[in-house]
């Protein structure tokens, strides 16, 4: 069959289904996606020597033919090949080790290319452990600058850089150009097909640099064109209640509350009734650190809907945090006498029509048909699918689109909230309110870990204050063994804390057994919880000051500060203990910044700068796109493409790539 850039990328000659499920693993589904996975790095084998001039620490690409090649056994046991390559100046020995094919692939008499560091082994000079070719086939791994790719078990760089040149070949003319050659001249970008190429094969690092630079120029324009895109489509095609705020039933409301509202807080509700007030549907992320107060602000809006007859519904990722929610909007708008209903897989409480309704995904399968759903408000929003948001407003039995106001106390730096999430309108809460604690955070190394049991003893015992302990795994893993599990941790912290009670939480638990350890902790029935990060968003527990975390450095910063804003939520000091094992420098270093900082915005910028991008959600969360060429860091290059987006949005091809979604037409999605 022809090859095509939508070809699925089994096809590619030597990959077939098997390979095409490790490809899979990296997101490579396609032709094209094949030809968008961009090296990381390149090694520079450019310099080509002859045999007589190699130097010892030189990095160079030799080319003869295989004068001998043996397997042999060091004095340590290790399997090592030995081959002598000769060409007309000279001889030099080549090493591998523990690759004894290579006699077969390489006998006596083949012409090869190696390349690779030339080092001194005993009092020889020799090359070790050098990328090898066939001089008769195309140059792609040596004798220029080589592409290297992030890997998978059973795929390799090597192995992709001969299917990429074999793909390049055949379909790089299919590459249409989107952009118009006068915005290429404004902005100094390589042409489409030659970038393509270039990128994975440059004649120089130059030529991979301005590459590189177009691919993830495109990247960022696209993603910004898509959200552009997706709003207008939303506020030309979308019809709401308009609502009007009941401004002195707000007010009153409002004052009733037993604290001040912060002018984050008061600003955020100003943004949100603004968009109520319209016939077209909000579409509003709230970005709020741990403890600013995000709920009081939906509980407000939810209030606003409730006075013009309207329903309201909240969503919340698990049934932890839908209970948690439903007992903190029922202390709120219960006095007021309105009736808040919970939906989750094991629960329904009140009615499921109820004009206030707390609930989980329960929500969107349980066949529940709105009323008149006005406003919904979904809470960590980068853990639900467009497809189940759009369920929501399929469910509104009056054919209305509900305002949406969106909730994450992921911290995210506006710069990446801007293109992640253009489509939505911002509001943020920085501020925290009145009388919160900053919890003291320290670093605990492992020869300290007996001393911070003792100390975490003293301080339950001197406040009556409880502990969270969080451990990254459920189970032993042979892979992480140093890595505390948490079933295996909960045996030894028992005969630890023998005076305590401790219960134990984690994700593969029945929803009633997760409530059930949930409420011990929360009546103080037990003083010490053990669990996973399954406590990570939403979980209240006023009495709680301890939270010891074990392998902080497995966990990146904002997900660590989301566990250290579980505590410190009542009036008695807290801490937070960061216990590793690590003992490189930059870890230790990163995991320090916690103890200094304590905003998570500004967290969330140095994990950005030491992690990257990839990394900002702890995992790769559904919904949220990441950047795969391009860097969220290039503050020129997205002033250039918001600019360029301006003029670029009434282009044909920009605008049909930006509907399809990414760079490689979300094949890959």
């Amino acid at each position: 069959m022809e090859l095509r850039l939508d070809s699925p990328v089994q096809y590619v000659p030597r990959v077939g289904p098997r390979m095409a499920k490790l490809l899979d693993k990296l997101g490579i589904r396609t032709v094209e996606n094949l030809l968008y996975y961009v090296p990381f790095r390149y090694d520079d084998f450019s310099l080509v020597s002859p045999i007589a001039r190699v130097q010892p620490g030189e990095t160079v690409t030799i080319s003869g033919t295989i004068h001998s090649i043996v397997n042999l056994l060091t004095k340590s046991g290790k399997r090592m090949q030995q081959a002598v390559v000769n060409d007309e100046t000279g001889k030099l020995t080549v090493i591998w080790f523990n690759q004894p094919f290579l006699i077969r692939v390489l006998p006596i008499g083949t012409s090869v290319r190696l390349a690779g560091k030339i080092d001194w082994f005993g009092h020889k000079v020799i090359m070790s452990s050098p990328v090898y070719e066939i001089s008769k086939t195309q140059s792609l791994h040596t004798s220029r600058l080589v592409p290297i790719y992030s890997e998978t078990d059973g795929v390799t760089s090597k192995w992709l850089r001969g299917r990429i040149a074999d793909v390049l070949e055949k379909v790089s003319s299919q590459l249409v150009e989107h952009l118009p050659d006068t915005t290429k001249q404004t902005y100094e970008l390589m042409d489409l097909q030659k970038a393509v190429t270039s990128v994975h094969f440059p004649p120089s690092k130059k030529k991979a640099d301005e590459a590189r630079r177009r691919l993830a120029f495109d990247e960022l324009l696209i993603l910004q064109a898509r959200a552009y895109l997706l709003r207008q489509r939303w506020q030309q095609q979308k019809q709401s209640y308009p609502i009007s705020i009941p401004t002195d039933d707000v007010q009153r409301f409002i004052t009733s509350l037993p604290f001040e509202l912060t002018n984050d807080q008061q600003n955020s509700l100003k943004e949100i009734f603004d968009d109520l007030i319209k016939p077209t549907p909000m579409n509003r992320l709230l970005v709020g650190d741990v403890g600013s107060g995000k709920t009081v602000v939906a509980a407000i809006a939810m209030y606003a809907a409730f006075g013009n007859g309207l329903q309201s519904v909240l969503l919340a990722p698990t049934q932890i945090l839908a209970q948690q929610h439903y007992e903190t909007i029922t202390k709120l708008l219960g006095p007021l006498g309105i009736d808040v209903g919970l939906v989750t897989g094991e629960r329904i409480e009140n009615e499921a029509h109820s004009p206030i309704l707390i609930g989980t995904h329960a929500l969107l399968s349980e066949g529940v048909n709105f009323q008149k759903l006005g406003l919904v408000v979904i809470d960590e929003q980068h853990r639900f699918g467009v497809e189940q948001r759009a369920k929501l407003s399929e469910q509104n039995t009056q054919g209305k689109t509900p305002h949406l106001l969106t909730m994450t106390a992921t911290p995210i730096p506006r710069t990446v909230a801007r293109i992640l999430f253009g489509n939505l309108d911002l509001s943020v809460l920085n501020q925290m309110p009145k009388g919160r604690i900053k919890v003291k955070t320290w670093v605990v190394p492992n020869k300290k870990r007996e001393a911070a049991y003792e100390w975490i003893t003293k301080q339950i015992n001197q406040t009556g204050g409880q502990a969270f302990v969080i451990c990254p795994f459920i189970e032993e893993s042979e892979t992480l063994a140093t890595v505390k599990a948490v079933k295996t941790e909960y045996k030894k912290l028992k005969a630890i804390f023998a005076k305590h009670t401790i219960g134990l939480l984690h994700g593969r638990m029945k929803p009633k057994e997760k409530t059930t350890a949930l409420d011990r902790f929360r009546t103080q029935k037990d003083a010490i919880l053990l669990t996973t990060p399954v406590v990570e968003v939403g979980i209240d527990i006023p009495n709680a000051i301890v939270m010891l975390i074990e392998a902080a450095d497995r966990f990146g910063l904002a997900q660590l500060h989301q566990l250290r804003g579980r505590v410190g939520r009542g009036s008695i000091g807290s801490f937070c203990l960061l216990f590793t094992e690590a003992q490189d420098e930059g870890t230790l270093a990163r995991l320090k910044t916690m103890e200094t900082i304590y905003s998570g915005p500004q967290l969330a910028e140095v994990d950005l700068k030491l992690r990257g991008p990839g990394k900002l959600f702890g995992t790769r969360q559904h919904g949220v796109t990441e950047l795969t060429i391009a860097s969220f860091f290039d503050t020129e290059l997205i002033k250039q493409t918001q600019e360029a987006l301006k003029s670029l949005l009434t282009f044909p091809l920009l605008r049909q790539k930006a509907e399809k979604g990414t760079i490689q037409s979300l094949a890959a999605d």
